[in-house]
């Protein structure tokens, strides 16, 4: 008779798993996901649990969250680059001619 050796099954808590297009912290997860709850109550008088705000808020995440991280990107480049600009200007003044 031959023994039969069976792998261990690790379970993994959803909330744990990182998708590349999640981009917030875990603390602003819950805080959204409690939010999305309220709205449908209060706004659509519709009772939704966690795992139903947890698929809102993933569709937006994944369909806007990497547009929405690009325009930040985009938005701080644009400053740091008027930044320069001005930081070029003042070094050009303080060259002696």
């Amino acid at each position: 008779m031959t023994s039969k050796k069976f792998d261990t099954i690790h379970l993994t808590n959803m909330n744990d798993i990182k998708r590349k297009w999640d981009l917030i912290p875990k603390e602003k997860r819950e805080s959204c996901l409690k939010e999305i709850i309220t709205f449908f109550k209060t706004e659509r008088d519709e009772e939704i649990g966690v795992i139903a705000a947890e698929d809102i808020l993933n569709f937006f995440l994944e369909n806007i969250g990497t547009d929405i991280y690009n325009k930040g990107v985009a938005d701080a480049k644009e400053t740091l680059k008027k930044r320069f600009d001005d930081l070029e200007l003042d070094l050009e003044l303080l060259l002696n001619k």
